[in-house]
């Protein structure tokens, strides 16, 4: 499974919040096992949009979809709890 690179404005959203060696951590556990019980991967609702998410820390999470090829997309970040 590969992980395509995140957006620009993705990284600048960890970078500004202090998150980039969280982020990069839990982004390698990911990557050996994407159902890795610490990251509390989850399909969102409604699930037939088929967004994931995988949790960061306490309060940030990733939001992914899985491509018809197995990759993956981050295709956001943000605070769970806004």
């Amino acid at each position: 499974m590969k992980i395509y690179p995140i957006h620009s404005e993705i990284q600048k959203y960890l970078k500004k919040r202090g998150l980039m060696d969280k982020f990069d951590k839990q982004k390698r556990i990911f990557e050996s096992n994407p159902f890795h019980p610490g990251l509390e991967t989850e399909l969102l609702e409604p699930k037939l949009f088929r967004f994931w998410s995988f949790r960061i820390d306490q309060k940030y999470w990733a939001i992914f979809i899985f491509r018809e090829n197995g990759d993956v997309e981050i295709i956001d970040v943000n605070n769970h709890y806004q």
